[in-house]
């Protein structure tokens, strides 16, 4: 007889002898016709068993969630190849503030689900990791009752609800914001500002709007807090099927008629000043950001004197422009970034960056989009001589 089938006839006669051993089980190649009927009660504590003789056809073998399996590894949280992944490559390990998210063995370290201390990552956390099963089915979830938000909020969650507010809450506050330019001149830049990131994917900040604290709140205005829809749509999970991530946007047809979820408008009045309110509240929130972009621009030539490009491809996205070309200066190769912040430049530009961080901002919530939008719009104009009355914009 051959090696190979030597060794695999070695094998089958240990399983075989394995399986009866253990728990009283019973091998399932072939069986007796002595059998007792005392064995055949037995099967009920079988630990394991193993299917007919082969040859098998993986194909053939049922696992009852592959449906759920194959969703999730053609999502966004399963794509290994994405920088969101392999970032830290170089390096070898992801770095701790960022294993939280961009890792399931660094969240659960994070929320001490691996047995370590809660609130931090003890590391070293290894590359090549993803937004895992483990990292929404842990059993543990469920003992997370709140979850801290970079604003200092601690916002009560229940199961799975800890997995998404963890992550997808940016890493800044506008009180971050307030913070860098207190006690600074409001029009004079300062070489020591640098630009302030919300971080990305910030759908968590944005729902819980102006109690969540996410954007830069300008004295004396008023802002909405986290926007409650009708139930039973009232969850990240009951708008995005958890696996694939994706809407599922037929519940949206109860209440509203609309052929994609961005063409749903949730107003009878036109926030940006075109009139058309028969467009999604999504073309109003994004014709303000471009408003908004194009003031920013304005507020650094005409008032700072210090011309700023946008390049959203690399961080950190805003670099100086000393002979308005619209291109980057570049030193060393690399482009120079923006070192001309001012404190009324550095909360408008926050704001902007922290609304279409979000792609799902007219969703998740639109009513707060679109007052940082107003007000960051507002404060520039008054060193830029623009009149808001122009703009025909509402808050």
């Amino acid at each position: 007889m051959p090696v190979s089938q030597r060794f695999t006839h070695a094998v089958m006669v240990a399983t075989v002898a394995l399986t009866l051993v253990v728990g009283g089980g019973q091998a399932v190649f072939g069986q007796d016709s002595s059998e007792s009927e005392q064995d055949k009660e037995s099967e009920a504590s079988i630990p394991f068993a193993l299917p007919q003789s082969g040859p098998f056809n993986p194909a053939d073998i049922e696992i009852k969630n592959d449906q759920s399996i194959a969703d999730w590894f053609r999502s966004a949280h399963a794509d290994a190849a994405a920088d969101a992944f392999r970032h830290w490559d170089e390096e070898e390990e992801i770095t701790a503030v960022c294993a939280t998210c961009h890792s399931g063995e660094g969240f659960r370290d994070y929320h001490g689900l691996d047995g370590t201390v809660a609130g931090s990552v003890e590391g070293p956390i290894s590359t090549g990791g993803v937004v895992d099963c483990g990292t929404c089915h842990n059993s543990g979830l469920a003992d997370i009752e709140e979850i801290a938000f970079p604003s200092g909020l601690m916002h009560p969650v229940q199961g799975v609800e800890a997995s998404c507010m963890t992550c997808h809450q940016g890493r800044t506050a506008g009180s971050n914001v307030e913070s860098a330019i207190m006690g600074l001149e409001l029009d004079t830049p300062n070489p020591e500002l640098r630009f302030i990131n919300p971080h990305y994917a910030t759908a968590a900040a944005t729902w819980l709007g102006g109690y969540g604290g996410s954007g830069y709140h300008y004295d004396g205005k008023t802002y909405s807090g986290r926007f409650f829809h009708a139930r039973p749509v009232s969850s990240c999970v009951s708008c995005h099927e958890p696996h694939t991530l994706e809407v599922e946007f037929e519940p949206c047809l109860t209440c509203h008629q609309a052929n994609e979820p961005a063409d749903i408008r949730i107003a009878r009045q036109s926030y940006d000043g075109s009139g058309d309110t028969a467009k999604g509240i999504r073309s109003d929130i994004q014709a303000n950001a471009a408003l908004l972009l194009d003031m920013i621009k304005s507020y650094a030539s005409e008032v700072v004197e210090a011309p700023i490009v946008y390049d959203g491809t690399r961080y950190p996205y805003f670099f100086a422009d000393a002979n308005g070309d619209g291109l980057a200066d570049q030193a060393d190769g690399r482009p120079v970034a923006y070192n001309s912040w001012t404190p009324r430049g550095l909360r408008a530009t926050y704001n902007w960056k922290l609304v279409t961080s979000d792609p799902g901002n007219y969703a998740h919530n639109p009513p707060y989009m679109l007052e940082l939008l107003y007000d960051s719009i507002e404060n520039l104009s008054a060193p830029l001589g623009r009149d808001m009355k122009d703009f025909g914009l509402l808050r």
